[in-house]
């Protein structure tokens, strides 16, 4: 999502290299740039304008330390602007003892309101909670049939009335089934318009009164831009609104919401959607948004995504079996199933230091490829799988049948294999200096195109059949 505003602030930054001090000329060019940025990417007016005024104010007549250079002062100052302009932001949910912690949704249609319900729940049923969704969005066709869908993937109650036309009652109501049923949060999906209309804020205004919600969230969609602060500001107006979830920040949205939301209505965001599955939902973070804008990536989301995955147990037989040299194929397939589940591996570069913006984007990463060699991994034999040393050309041909590859695609998979366990061996008998080097080679191998590809040479199949009958007809011609 802020890709552009990425490349923009590094060319500000590049701008900025070599010079022994930071002086009032250099730092108004450069913000005179970083504004001309921040409106590209929809950040309002106001907001920009204030945001350049204090980094200047601040960056004018700054001495550098003798281990920094300009652009990494300006670069400090920025950051830190950044983290004060879009916090502070405390993303946990404060739930209450003895009661159901009551937690209403609101919206407008298509903001993606019942989906994050479902995610929502998704989240706090990982924290040891037991929810309870309610449907109350009794306008929209389909609404209650939709929050039943997701209540049932990720293994929720959901409350309804399918008779009732009062949001209001259906609230109480479900809240009151809450306390029977022993639910510990209770969560109110209500009912959206395309616009900002005086039912729609009186209904919401009467669950609110009546049902007095320990928090209210609003969810906003991040690809309106400015539209989007707009309408949190006209929310907060009527309801007491304890933060924003903004959805679709996944997007090739250019994320002025996300810098202009808390400064404008005062209301920091509390969660952000980054997908349309139940799992993309994640806490809101000032300084790893900051962090990723500068270029810095965001390691900290990275590691929790991966604790997710992997617990202490598995990561200890694992290593284990690194420093033995036994890993197999099926140990491999189980890893690459479980990075498949942290993103896609564009998404999975941009939170590493230095792939931030179009670094990542210029990287020919193909996910297809992990499917590729599942594929073939899928079509071995349990033994084979075990020792990939006993596969020899009829395997080749069988493996390659059944996964719909090539020979030659089975042996480049076996070869990677055969060396990325030889590298694991090595690396397992190195102190923690030895590692930290090792791995900086081989992100530099990785990031060069050094690591094996099964299709970098060979190119497709297509292509293949093509060149193949160019020769053809070459040779034909010479006769």
């Amino acid at each position: 999502m802020f890709d552009s505003l990425t490349q923009r602030f590094n060319n500000v930054f590049r701008g900025l290299r070599g010079r022994g001090k930071i002086t009032e000329d250099n730092v108004r060019e450069a913000m005179r740039e970083v504004r001309t940025a921040l409106l590209e990417a929809d950040v309002n007016i106001n907001v920009a304008k204030e945001f350049c005024d204090d980094v200047q104010q601040k960056a004018i007549g700054a001495e550098v330390i003798n281990t920094l250079k300009p652009d990494q002062v300006i670069i400090k100052i920025v950051h830190d602007e950044l983290v004060r302009l879009m916090g502070p932001v405390d993303p946990r949910i404060p739930f209450v003892a003895g009661e159901p912690t009551v937690l209403m949704l609101a919206g407008l249609q298509g903001s993606g309101k019942t989906t994050t319900c479902g995610k929502l729940a998704r989240m706090i049923l990982q924290r040891a909670k037991r929810p309870l969704l309610v449907a109350a969005d009794l306008k929209r066709p389909a609404a209650i049939d939709q929050l039943e869908v997701l209540g049932e993937q990720v293994g929720v109650p959901v409350y309804t009335e399918r008779d009732h036309q009062n949001a209001v009652k259906v609230c109480r109501n479900g809240i009151a089934h809450a306390r029977k049923t022993d639910r510990d949060v209770v969560i109110l999906d209500t009912a959206g318009r395309l616009a900002i209309d005086e039912e729609l804020m009186s209904e919401l205004h009467k669950i609110e009164q009546t049902c007095t919600p320990h928090q209210i969230y609003l969810v906003l969609d991040a690809m309106t831009g400015q539209d989007a602060v707009a309408t949190a500001k006209a929310f907060n107006d009527r309801l007491e609104l304890d933060g924003c979830i903004l959805t679709k920040l996944d997007s090739d949205t250019r994320g002025g919401a996300a810098l202009s939301l808390k400064k404008v209505t005062g209301k920091p965001i509390k969660f952000v959607g980054m997908g349309e599955k139940l799992e993309a939902l994640e806490p809101f973070h000032p300084d790893r948004v900051a962090g990723s804008i500068l270029g810095m990536g965001d390691m900290l989301t990275l590691v929790e995504k991966a604790q997710e995955q992997y617990d202490a147990d598995e990561a200890a037989r694992l290593e284990k079996r690194m420093a033995k040299g036994t890993l197999t194929l099926d140990d491999f397939l189980a890893q690459m199933k479980k990075l498949q589940k942290m993103g896609s591996m564009k998404d999975i570069l941009k939170k590493l230091p230095g792939f931030g913006g179009g670094a990542a984007a210029d990287m020919n990463v193909d996910d297809g490829e992990i499917k590729r060699m599942e594929a073939i991994v899928l079509s071995m034999t349990p033994k084979e799988r075990k020792n990939p040393a006993v596969i020899d050309t009829s395997r080749r041909r069988r493996i390659a049948r059944g996964s719909g590859t090539d020979p030659q695609d089975v042996s480049g998979l076996v070869k990677s294999f055969a060396q990325m366990r030889d590298l694991m061996k090595n690396m397992a008998g190195m102190n923690m200096l030895q590692r930290m080097k090792f791995s900086s080679q081989v992100s530099q191998m990785a990031a060069g195109g050094g690591l094996p590809n099964l299709r970098a040479k060979r190119g497709t199949t297509t292509q293949r059949r093509v060149h193949t009958k160019d020769k053809r007809k070459a040779r034909k011609k010479r006769r």
